[in-house]
C-alpha cells in the first residue's frame, strides 16, 4: 500500500515531507515524455534521410541516445524533472530526499525495459502497487522515488523577494505554506550557519517556485522568510 507521506531528515537536520506519486500521474508524465521523444525521433529520421545509407547509422545512434539518455539528462540537470514530470508536477529524488545522482538516473533508465515486462509496464505497475512508496523496479534498484512537487503547481510570486530585502530582516511570504513547510523554512535558517555555501544553495533552490530565485539570492530570501515566520509565532 502506498504511504501518503515519507518523512526524511537531511544531514543538516532539515525534515522533508515527500508525497509519493502513484501510477496514474506517472503514466501521464510518461505519455507526455513519449510524445516529445516521438517528435525527436521524427525530426531525427527526416534529417538522417538526407545522408543516404549513412543516415540509417546516424538514425540508430540518435535513437539509442534519445531513448536512454533523455530521462537521465533531464532528471540530473533539471532537479529531477523531465518535461513530462514538470508538466504533471512530479520529480525524482533519492530515498534520502537528496537530488538524484548520475548513477541513480542511469540505473532507473536502464531498468525501464524490465519494468515493461511482460507487457504494458506490468512489472513496474505491480511493484508500485505492492510497495510502500510507489517505486517501480528501477526505483528500487536505484534507491529513488517519484514524488509530487506540490509547490511547483502554485503560481510564482509576481514580485519575488530581493536578497537585500530578505537579508535585512523579515519578508512576507508570497504564498501560504502548511505548518510543515513553515517548519522546514525556519529549520533551514537555523541550520544556515553550519551549512556549506553550495549545500545551502541546493536546499534553498528546492523552493524556487516560491521565491523565484537561485544561488545566494535564494538563500538570502529564505532567511528573510524565516525571520517573518518567527515574527508570527
Amino acid at each position: 500500500m502506498i504511504d501518503a507521506l515519507r518523512r526524511v531528515e537531511t544531514p543538516e537536520g532539515i525534515t522533508l515531507e515527500l508525497k509519493p506519486a502513484g501510477p496514474l500521474p506517472r503514466a501521464l508524465a510518461w505519455g507526455l515524455d513519449f510524445a516529445i521523444r516521438a517528435a525527436l525521433y521524427l525530426t531525427l529520421g527526416i534529417l538522417a534521410s538526407l545522408f543516404g545509407r549513412l543516415g540509417m547509422g546516424i538514425f540508430l545512434v540518435g535513437l539509442f541516445l534519445i531513448e536512454w539518455f533523455y530521462p537521465v539528462i533531464f532528471e540530473v540537470l533539471n532537479q529531477g524533472q523531465t518535461p513530462g514530470k514538470w508538466a504533471v508536477g512530479l520529480r525524482v529524488l533519492g530515498m534520502d530526499g537528496l537530488p538524484v545522482t548520475w548513477s541513480q538516473a542511469m540505473v532507473r533508465s536502464l531498468l525501464m525495459t524490465v519494468d515493461f515486462l511482460p507487457v504494458g509496464y506490468a512489472a513496474g505497475i505491480a511493484a508500485m502497487l505492492m510497495g510502500r512508496h510507489a517505486q517501480r523496479l528501477g526505483d528500487l534498484a536505484a534507491g529513488t522515488m517519484v514524488v509530487h512537487g506540490e509547490l511547483r503547481s502554485r503560481p510564482r510570486a509576481s514580485s519575488p523577494a530581493r536578497p537585500l530585502e530578505a537579508a535585512a530582516g523579515t519578508f512576507a511570504l508570497p504564498l501560504p505554506l502548511t505548518a510543515a513547510e513553515q517548519r522546514a523554512v525556519v529549520a533551514f535558517a537555523e541550520r544556515l550557519p553550519s551549512l556549506a555555501p553550495l549545500r545551502a544553495q541546493e536546499l534553498a533552490e528546492v523552493l524556487e517556485p516560491l521565491h523565484g530565485l537561485r544561488g545566494d539570492e535564494a538563500v538570502a530570501c529564505l532567511a528573510g522568510f524565516a525571520e517573518g515566520l518567527r515574527g508570527l509565532r
